[in-house]
């Protein structure tokens, strides 16, 4: 299992993300919205803005301050890594 550091020692499995978003548009604030209402979002952003919402595999959403294209070169750098393993 390849761990995924999201900001502020915050780690996420990288085999569970579906998709990592900008939170901007308006349909990923209503995503947000419904997870905070149905208990099925995680802030990991220790009280800084969100930048960056992750859509995992379980329908939990993720959210971080860290940038997406940030949280995706992570992805890719570690998953190259296990390739060349």
């Amino acid at each position: 299992m390849q761990l995924i550091n999201i900001g502020f020692g915050n780690i996420v499995a990288a085999e569970r993300i579906i998709a990592i978003v900008s939170p901007d548009s308006a349909p990923i604030k209503r995503m947000v919205q419904e997870a905070k209402d149905n208990k099925t979002a995680v802030d990991a952003t220790c009280g800084r803005r969100t930048r960056a919402v992750l859509i995992m595999d379980s329908g939990h959403l993720i959210l971080s301050a860290v940038q997406p294209e940030t949280v995706s070169g992570r992805v890719d750098k570690d998953m190259a890594q296990i390739d060349e393993n």
